[in-house]
């Protein structure tokens, strides 16, 4: 049998913020990475958030301080730490600015280290937006700040797209991490194309579906009820879907976003285009919380998250659910088993 084209690369797996759950989750997947089936990752960030971590949840995790390249040898009996950036001040539940140049650290050089190879693709744990603000980062999340990356890196323009997906169901918000009331001026007829042809693309060149089919929510109530609700399902979101469907992707809409997400609907389409960030996350939360994946679409790189926050109520206690994080690290291994289609 052929080898996998990543065979011996680990994942890249950044920390996230320091005061939140990604350090607790990643020790519990190390920890119990026989029983559930943990794929090898490096960690990257601040060695000494691990070591604290564990003794503070009781979890035995010697810390290995390694080049990526050697986490999957040590995987088996350490847990492996690629050290990234300053040593980070927070403590559990209580994010502090200064560590903000070592949480952007471990993501941008996650993203090199799968540029040059030496993983095989990046797992990032949460952020905290608002420190980073706080600090200057001046990207509104992760999504924004990859494709910057990707574009230093590679060279070459990249639009980052933000598909949450579960074997059950699949979500794009074509307009993210904005206010409510600037949505409709956002939302245009290009937005939507573009983000449908990168969805619909890389649904067929990372995920292998050949005949990717999306349904494509309205605005509006009742995808605007003719005109009665707002004029922009007619004006932009209807418009768009034409679009698509004139260059071959299997598209229909505007959907009334209310009746989209029953199981019966959910059958008839691969991923839903949603027009604003809760019209996407409330249905794909309700229904996969703990197992919901994010994944950047439109990056020339493999690239997934737990779907959920930093939990700072939580972080440190030891209660938090790590079925997202393993989901996430488990669709990268598969993602980037083989290169992605042409």
């Amino acid at each position: 049998m052929t080898a996998p084209a990543d065979l011996g690369r680990p994942l890249a797996l950044s920390m996230g913020e320091p005061a939140g759950i990604g350090p607790d989750l990643a020790l519990r997947l190390w920890s119990e990475r026989r029983a559930r089936a943990t794929p090898a990752f490096a960690a990257l960030g601040d060695p000494a958030v691990y070591a604290e971590r564990a003794a503070l949840l009781g979890i035995e995790a010697p810390i290995a301080e390694v080049e990526p390249e050697a986490a999957e040898a040590v995987f088996a009996e350490r847990f492996p730490v690629t050290p990234v950036g300053r040593r980070c001040r927070a403590e559990p539940g209580r994010p502090d600015p200064r560590d903000a140049e070592t949480v952007v650290s471990a993501i941008r050089i996650g993203v090199e280290l799968v540029h040059a190879g030496r993983c095989a693709a990046l797992v990032t744990a949460p952020i905290a937006k608002a420190p980073l603000a706080e600090a200057g980062f001046p990207h509104p999340g992760h999504t924004e700040y990859l494709g910057h990356l990707a574009e230093t890196l590679w060279g070459a323009p990249a639009r980052a797209v933000m598909l949450l997906w579960a074997e059950e169901i699949a979500v794009v918000p074509v307009t993210v991490h904005v206010p409510l009331n600037r949505v409709p001026a956002l939302l245009t007829e290009d937005e939507i194309v573009e983000t449908g042809r990168i969805v619909a693309r890389d649904l067929r060149r990372r995920f292998r579906i050949d005949a990717p089919r999306l349904a494509v929510a309205g605005l509006n109530p009742h995808a605007g009820e003719d005109g009665l609700l707002g004029l922009e399902d007619e004006a932009v979101v209807a418009p768009a879907v034409r679009r698509l469907k004139a260059e071959g992707i299997m598209a229909t809409g505007p959907h009334p976003a209310d009746t989209m997400f029953h199981a019966a609907a959910r059958a008839r389409y691969d991923a839903a285009l949603c027009m604003y960030h809760d019209q996407a996350l409330i249905p794909v939360k309700t229904l996969a919380f703990d197992r919901a994946v994010n994944v950047t679409l439109g990056l020339p790189f493999v690239r997934t998250s737990p779907d959920h926050g930093t939990a700072f109520d939580i972080a440190g206690t030891g209660v938090g659910d790590p079925a997202s994080l393993l989901a996430a690290l488990v669709l990268a291994r598969r993602l980037s088993r083989e290169p992605a289609l042409a």
